[in-house]
């Protein structure tokens, strides 16, 4: 069977349901590439080594149940003919023999590339015995190691950060990397790749590409989800502008569209060819629990009422997450559950009853005519956090490659010459190599790894050091007598500093719960420990000191908040400051949403806000009636006064100079800090490091986060158009950013010539504050489908539709605006 979901993300659910309610069948998943039809850049090695394997399990016989599940878009691309990438798999097995040469022929020739070090999918390293692959279908690279007579003596998945094998495999099927499958690796120039976009290298490969369909030839029945015909229009319309905008760029002739993509009389007769269902079961929703003040009540009153009306429930999640589940039920009504394994059990119980399953669901649904309600956690805790438990202190050690310079703890500066093995008492042994002035050598064992780390300095003028050398040993010891004068300095700040005693802030914890409870989704690992040593820094009788340091998107801001609520609670005044207006009227709308309701009175305060307002903040500030102020460095101008600041939060703090900090620290007397930053600047980063300041770091993504793919690439007319209509024809917004305002009237000229049915919003550093502002408020709102921008835009903006930043001229831009810019987009599902 075959079922065509209307869009991606609905394919991939119904993926994730089917494999859990049908465990007795093969489901496929055919993902659509990851990049936009003849894109310059191609797709990436991770999804057509995905596509490959689902295309060749398709055309391979089976005698279990099996259901194929693709998107309209995916269903539309031709794909290679099985025939061609069947040749592209290879098999691996304990005491199979495997000739390492012929091995990496064949993965160059199926899109792998070989490096020293293997880190993404599609990657290979061949050193000596040891062979690393990463399979482009699989979450895990493959470690072999190869015996006497270059038979596997071992086959290991391993961990690509940490180095460290997982768990022993008997076998492995090694499939291709690409949908080109080569005659030798070198066929043709990788540059040239990057110039000729993916559908025009297939079609002039291949001398026939088959449709989905006629690979699914016994595939009779198709499910549709009703609709498929929006989505069909909407998509055939983007590659017909890709293909146009890539014949106007183009001085030779261009294979046509349908080629390689189906045409729309080729999708209807394909599907009358087949029995097509379009589903209109009638599904109702279940309440997303975690958005009310009291989701567990909520939640065990809506199963109590489903079953006493004749319903069974479900509930689908993690063994944690059930457990949770559980406690509510027994405790509000003294029920339990029972557990369940697929669909055709909870079928067959009856009705009436509360099941359980580990099922990964993202949503709960009401299945009517089966009387059957499956509630998924996420609906009552919130979408779950996407935490790697083994992720440590989730900051990887810096890769090593071969010919780098490194630093041994003992011997001193070397290269890394090799990774050899040897004999030790019987037993091979690996060892790394670092060679020293003069061509000496030393073995370094794996295990004393520890104490060799990449040289951090400019290399261009370094010396080796000697092995037989003093030179070393005595910088080593001038190093240490450093060390140890920095020490006592930090030591006796330390010291002053926590002799500074601060008045104890410890919020009613019923207020705090009820505003936590206002935040939808649920904190992060990494968050809730940030929250919590803020907690205790702030109830400890000493002044807080702390920076909150994570990547973009990653929940600074709620930290911050919660934060700003103990402190407030407490009849502390709060002073939230920003480094651009746009910055803070964001923040000052999303505190007075969180405060409302507290009667915490919370202000602006910016060169956007009116002289009126402006003298009614600053006398409100003094008489203690405004609680909060959120506003750029305008909070720290010489009039402004406070009656009781207990709180300074400090967003983006490496975009103010130290004097300014210093002047905003001095607001008040032993004043609780809180500064926060994705790209802090070195002297921070110091004093974290040292402990003059406390960290907190979040590493941890938001659940649903997207994962956001960027392409360095000269500036295609075509390319751009593509990623800007697609963006807009899928209900979303873009950015584009330009390094200096005088680029802007360029931009919009082109824009115009692109896409002229695109509103384009102007928004840049000399509009004037109110102008600036409100261009961007009505953005956010959804007014405007492209909003072109300097970097103004980079810090805190957070607008959820917009998922596409195209940046014109990069290399004006720092790495920290450009990880910043990048940060702008990725926040909506």
């Amino acid at each position: 069977m075959l079922h065509i979901a209307s869009s991606e993300r609905s394919a991939a659910d119904i993926t994730q349901a089917l494999r859990h309610f049908l465990p007795e069948a093969d489901i496929l998943y055919l993902p659509p590439w990851d990049c936009l039809p003849y894109d310059r850049v191609w797709p990436t090695r991770a999804t057509m080594g995905r596509r490959v394997s689902v295309v060749h399990a398709v055309a391979a016989a089976t005698k279990r149940p099996r259901i194929t599940v693709t998107s309209v878009e995916s269903a539309l691309q031709r794909v290679p003919p099985p025939s061609a990438i069947g040749q592209g798999f290879a098999t691996l097995q304990i005491g199979q023999e495997v000739d390492p040469r012929a091995l990496r022929v064949l993965a160059e020739r199926t899109g792998y590339v070989v490096d020293d070090r293997v880190d993404e999918p599609g990657e290979m390293a061949v050193r000596g015995d040891l062979i690393d692959i990463f399979p482009a279908d699989r979450d895990r690279p493959i470690r072999v190691v190869l015996g006497p007579g270059g038979t596997i003596s071992e086959l290991k998945a391993y961990d690509q950060i940490t180095q460290r094998s997982e768990r022993s495999l008997h076998r492995v099927v090694v499939g291709p990397a690409s949908e080109l499958m080569l005659e030798s690796g070198n066929e043709f120039d990788p540059a040239a790749m990057r110039t000729i976009p993916m559908e025009e290298r297939l079609v002039s490969h291949y001398s026939d590409l088959p449709a989905l369909f006629d690979v699914a030839s016994t595939a009779n029945i198709c499910f549709l989800d009703g609709l498929e015909e929006i989505s069909l229009a909407r998509v055939l319309d983007l590659i017909e502008e890709a293909w146009r905008g890539r014949r106007q760029v183009s001085t030779v002739a261009r294979p046509a569209a349908k080629q390689f993509y189906l045409s729309r009389e080729e999708w209807d007769d394909s599907l009358r060819d087949r029995q097509c269902l379009r589903l209109r079961i009638p599904v109702g929703r279940i309440p997303k629990f975690f958005h009310l003040p009291r989701a567990g009540h909520e939640f065990a009153e809506f199963a109590q009422a489903r079953t006493s009306s004749g319903f069974s429930v479900v509930v689908t999640g993690e063994a944690s997450e059930l457990r949770r589940a559980e406690r509510l039920l027994d405790r509000k009504f003294g029920r339990k559950m029972d557990p369940v394994a697929d669909w055709p059990q909870i079928l067959s119980v009856e009705r009436g009853s509360l099941l359980k399953a580990e099922f990964d669901l993202t949503d709960g649904f009401v299945d009517g005519p089966s009387r059957i309600a499956v509630v998924a956690a996420a609906d009552i805790f919130g979408p779950s956090s996407t935490a790697n438990a083994d992720s440590g202190n989730g900051i990887a050690e810096p890769e090593l490659r071969l010919g780098d310079l490194v630093v041994h703890e003992d011997h001193g500066v070397g290269v890394l010459a090799a990774i050899e093995q040897i004999e030790v008492a019987g037993l091979q042994q690996d060892v790394v190599k670092l060679e020293y002035h003069g061509g000496a050598s030393l073995l370094v064992p794996v295990e004393e790894f520890g104490r060799i780390w990449r040289y951090g300095s400019e290399p261009d003028a370094i010396a080796l050091d000697r092995l037989d050398g003093e030179g070393w040993k005595k910088r080593r010891q001038s190093a240490v007598r450093e060390i140890e004068k920095v020490a006592k300095r930090l030591v006796a700040i330390a010291k002053a500093r926590s002799s500074q005693s601060a008045e104890l802030i410890k919020p009613p914890r019923a207020d705090l719960a009820r505003f936590a409870a206002r935040f939808p989704y649920p904190a992060t690992p990494d968050q809730a420990a940030a929250i919590r040593a803020v907690m205790d820094d702030l109830s400890s009788g000493k002044t807080m000191n702390r920076l909150v340091c994570g990547d973009v998107g990653f929940g600074k801001t709620e930290v911050a908040l919660r934060a700003c609520a103990a402190a407030a609670f407490c009849g502390k005044q709060v002073a939230i400051v920003a480094p651009t207006t746009v910055l803070a009227r964001q923040h000052y709308e999303t505190f007075c949403r969180r405060f409302a309701g507290f009667n915490i009175q919370v202000a602006h305060l910016s060169r956007v806000v009116g002289s009126t307002e402006t003298r009614k903040v600053k006398d409100g500030l003094r008489s203690g009636n405004i609680a909060v102020v959120v506003g750029t460095h305008a909070v720290a101008a010489k009039r402004v006064a406070f009656s009781d600041l207990g709180l300074l939060v400090i967003d983006e703090e490496h975009r103010f100079g130290a004097k300014l900090k210093q002047s905003l620290r001095g607001l008040a007397r032993c004043l609780h800090t809180l500064t926060m930053s994705a790209t802090p600047i070195p002297r921070t980063l110091q004093s974290a490091m040292a402990g003059v300041q406390e960290v907190s770091v979040l590493n941890t993504p938001p659940a649903k986060r997207r994962p956001v793919r960027t392409i360095l690439a000269p500036f295609d007319a075509g390319s751009a158009k593509a990623a800007l209509l697609r963006e807009y024809r899928r209900g979303g917004q873009s950015f584009f950013v330009v390094p200096r305002i005088d680029d802007i009237e360029t931009v919009v000229e082109q824009l115009g010539r692109l896409v002229p049915q695109l509103s384009v919003k102007i928004a840049h550093g000399e509009m004037k504050g109110r102008e600036l502002d409100e261009i961007v408020v009505r953005f956010a709102a959804g007014e405007g489908d492209i909003l072109l921008a300097t970097d103004i835009i980079e810090s805190g903006l957070d607008i959820p539709r917009a998922n596409t930043i195209l940046v014109w001229r990069a290399d004006r831009f720092g790495l920290a605006q450009l990880h910043q810019l990048r940060g702008r987009v990725g926040r909506g599902r």
